[in-house]
């Protein structure tokens, strides 16, 4: 168990998209989970304190496209270093 009042810096990790002017290739959605699992993984040593997921439909002429991501909230007790805001 994590205590919240420990938590003193909180990273935002987006993987997936959520804007159709700008969507997401593998590439990037890569170096997001790239970035996720370093935040869980590195020193100091993060954790999940919460996660949204989120879905827009949107009509592009006669089809309709989904728009899927999945914002994870990643608690540290300090902030990294390693880590740029």
């Amino acid at each position: 168990m994590i205590d919240l009042t420990d938590i003193v810096f909180i990273k935002r990790i987006v993987i997936g998209s959520s804007n159709p002017a700008d969507l997401q290739s593998e590439e990037r959605v890569g170096e997001a989970v790239r970035l996720l699992n370093q935040c869980l993984s590195g020193q100091p040593k993060g954790r999940i304190v919460g996660i949204e997921k989120s879905f827009s439909i949107l009509q592009v002429g006669e089809h309709n496209v989904v728009l899927q991501w999945t914002t994870y909230q990643v608690g540290f007790t300090r902030r990294p270093q390693w880590l740029q805001t």
